[in-house]
C-alpha cells in the first residue's frame, strides 16, 4: 500500500503526497528498489487523486496522514505550472552504482514521467 498524506492550505486547496512503488521493485526486476513520490495540488484530495488515476495509476488511494508533504515540497508543487511533479524517495546516503551517495533528486514534471514510459 503507498503511503501518504495530505496538507490543507489557506485558500482550502490541497497538496497531496503519496510515495508508489516503482514498477521494477514491484515486479521482482532488477534494480534500485526506489519508490516514486507524486505531489499534486488539487482543489480536494478527491480531484488530486483523480489527476493520479487520468494518468494511469490506477490503484492509487489515500488511507491517513502519515506522510504529509513536506514545507519544502508544498513549495515545489506550488511553484510548478502544472501542479503535478515526482522524483524518487531518498535513499538517505545508500550508495548507488556509480559508487558515491545518492543525492537529492530534482523535482521532475509528470511530462517526464510519460515521455520516459513512452520511449
Amino acid at each position: 500500500m503507498a503511503a501518504g498524506g495530505f496538507c490543507k492550505l489557506p485558500d482550502g486547496m490541497v497538496v497531496v503526497a503519496l510515495n508508489l512503488p516503482r514498477p521494477a521493485a514491484r515486479e521482482g526486476l532488477p534494480g534500485p528498489s526506489t519508490d516514486v513520490r507524486f505531489l499534486v495540488h488539487a482543489h480536494n484530495r478527491a480531484r488530486a487523486l483523480t489527476r493520479l488515476r487520468n494518468l494511469g495509476l490506477r490503484a492509487v488511494y489515500l488511507r491517513g496522514n502519515a506522510a504529509p508533504p513536506t514545507p519544502d515540497e508544498i513549495t515545489a508543487v506550488l511553484h510548478h505550472p502544472d501542479g503535478l511533479v515526482w522524483r524518487t524517495t531518498p535513499d538517505n546516503g545508500v550508495p548507488v552504482a556509480g559508487g558515491g551517495p545518492a543525492g537529492p533528486q530534482l523535482w521532475r514534471p509528470v511530462r517526464a514521467l510519460r515521455d520516459s514510459a513512452a520511449a
